[in-house]
């Protein structure tokens, strides 16, 4: 009863505070529609999400997990309509339908085999390792930018408050990996984790300088998404 209670509680805080992570997105949309242009920023962010979304909650049915499901089932709701609110106000529509028709094509070919693939246990491996794959290109994304914050010694590129959510965020999926006993969902989390630990350290050794009104401006990194 106790594990049960644990693993209940545990899923609660874990989907709560994923939802939340995900609604960050609308902050982002809400500044496209008032200035009612997307600049010369990328829709990709917001596909990718919308991805591994779709494919963890599909790896939530084939596992027959319902934390899964319900969290991945919202995530990627909001994915695709922030997706959409991207496309409106785009100002290079190509690209968006290019990028969105290939992670369609992913999207099919995964549906497509699970859908004929007789053995669900193989099907639950491909599909986890293909979840997997996707979550560290998207923890490898800011490795570049820690590259470019030790070279600097500022911190200033790094958008603290995502990073810290992020942090949270594998810590109780690790956890949640962990009690049932699902490697696919504890490694990945576990990786997300400590990339989002060296970060917040990187804050400790180079300490947030205090913004000028002539000194450079730094776009967050709106490629920190959650993997689940």
């Amino acid at each position: 009863m106790d594990g049960m209670l644990s693993k209940g509680s545990l899923a609660t805080l874990a989907t709560v505070a994923t939802v939340l992570q995900f609604l960050t997105g609308t902050v982002i949309c809400n500044r496209y529609i008032r200035k009612k242009s997307t600049g010369d920023t990328s829709a990709f962010p917001f596909i990718s999400g919308f991805l591994s979304c779709f494919m963890w909650l599909k790896y939530g049915v084939l596992t027959e997990e319902s934390t899964l499901i319900l969290v991945n089932f919202i995530g990627s709701a909001l994915f695709f309509s922030y997706t959409v609110v991207f496309f409106i106000f785009s100002v290079n529509k190509r690209e968006v339908v290019r990028q969105m028709m290939l992670i369609l094509c992913i999207i099919l070919s995964a549906t497509i085999y699970t859908s004929f693939e007789v053995d669900t246990e193989k099907s639950v491996r491909i599909i986890g390792l293909l979840c997997c794959c996707l979550a560290v290109l998207f923890f490898a994304s800011p490795l570049s930018t820690l590259a470019h914050v030790i070279r600097t010694q500022n911190t200033d590129s790094l958008p603290f408050p995502i990073i810290v959510a992020s942090f949270f965020v594998c810590i109780l999926w690790t956890g949640y990996g962990v009690l049932i006993g699902d490697r696919f969902i504890q490694v990945p989390n576990l990786l997300g984790g400590i990339l989002a630990g060296i970060q917040l350290t990187l804050y400790v050794i180079y300490p947030k300088q205090k913004a000028s009104s002539s000194g450079p401006r730094y776009s967050p990194l709106v490629s920190e998404n959650p993997i689940l």
